[in-house]
């Protein structure tokens, strides 16, 4: 991927009753509280961690 693509997403979900991993990926995303949005890097890292919590959050168009 391109160094200068980024990727935009919002959490929309919340992570009580989920694996503790969830949160911490929410956490290491920036997405600390719902409807908090975050513009980050598009690497296979983040988008491995997008893939992880894919229920809780949504990937923002045109931004």
């Amino acid at each position: 991927m391109a160094s200068g693509k980024t990727v935009t997403v919002e959490r929309v979900g919340s992570p009580i009753r989920r694996p503790d991993v969830q949160e911490k990926t929410l956490i290491g995303l920036g997405l600390t509280r719902r409807g908090r949005r975050r513009t980050l890097k598009d690497t296979p890292e983040v988008r491995g961690m997008i893939a992880k919590v894919q229920h809780l959050i949504r990937v923002v168009e045109g931004e």
